[in-house]
């Protein structure tokens, strides 16, 4: 059954909230834990602890911006010693950028402080309603990816 424009409505007014609000979440504990730091080049640094090392172009499809803006970011991220350049071995014309221990140690503190806001956020829930939120949040996740996935415009040839 298709939900209403109301539903609909507030569906998407909560979720750009929440957007916001982690937006701000990120950028305060970011600025916490290293403060000149611009805030979205934390963005950069999880797919770097969760996938190792890559180039500037897989980095920056994988959070959704332009080469060029990712590229300024990981000069920031570099020169703040987080993480560092090498050749790539395949292609010496290209670069590699992996995290250093410093930048694995600036996430954990970050998830750290991140982490303790979400206890004093949360300490009116009980176990089961966030439980039952972080299987929803899941859930909408990857049904927006679906969702995002580009389909042929009804007329136009597939």
């Amino acid at each position: 059954m298709p939900l209403t424009p109301a539903t609909r409505d507030r569906l998407t007014a909560g979720i750009a909230r929440l957007l916001r609000s982690g937006r701000h979440v990120s950028a305060r504990a970011a600025d916490a834990v290293h403060g000149d730091l611009p805030s979205f080049g934390w963005a950069l640094l999880a797919p770097l602890e969760r996938d190792g090392e890559q180039r500037c172009s897989a980095l920056a499809a994988q959070v959704g911006v332009d080469v060029s803006v990712a590229s300024r970011q990981v000069a920031a991220l570099e020169r703040s010693g987080l993480v560092e350049r090498r050749p790539d071995p395949h292609d010496g014309r290209a670069s590699l950028i992996g995290l250093t221990p410093a930048g694995s140690a600036a996430i954990a503190q970050t998830r750290a402080v991140r982490s303790e806001w979400a206890a004093e956020a949360l300490a009116g829930w009980t176990e089961e309603e966030a439980a039952r939120l972080g299987d929803l949040l899941e859930r909408l996740a990857a049904d927006l990816d679906r969702a995002a996935v580009p389909r042929p415009h009804a007329g136009a040839p597939a």
